[in-house]
């Protein structure tokens, strides 16, 4: 059965950094991806990730935010640095066996977590 677990939200202030962990067991996975979806909004591809490290940001938060994996933890990471109060969202981690570029898209992946929330204060 598989399992994906996110970790690591919480409150911070603007200008602050929080590190988000997923946990993938179950399966063998070679695309990820964080998601983010704020009330009333769309889910939203924020940084992917393929089995042999490209990765791919989007605009939004690219230069703030750095996708990782340990591949021996089976575990995917989130830095985000110099959060913004418009990155508070609940963030969701998906994985999907298939591998091809690093993949933003949310049709894309069928193992999701339930998500963590990342709340940033101005």
């Amino acid at each position: 059965q598989v399992q994906v677990v996110e970790s690591g939200g919480g409150s911070v202030q603007a200008g602050g950094s929080l590190r988000l962990s997923c946990a993938v067991s179950g399966g063998t996975f070679s695309t990820y991806c964080w998601f983010r979806q704020a009330p009333g909004k769309k889910r939203e591809g924020v940084a992917g990730i393929v089995s042999d490290s490209r990765t791919e940001y989007a605009d939004t938060v690219m230069g703030r935010f750095t996708i990782s994996k340990d591949s021996t933890k089976a575990t995917l990471y989130l830095q985000m640095n110099s959060l913004k109060p418009e990155d508070t969202a609940t963030y969701y981690c998906a994985a999907n066996p298939g591998y091809g570029r690093p993949n933003l898209l949310e049709s894309f992946y069928n193992n999701w977590g339930q998500g963590t929330q990342v709340t940033v204060s101005s």
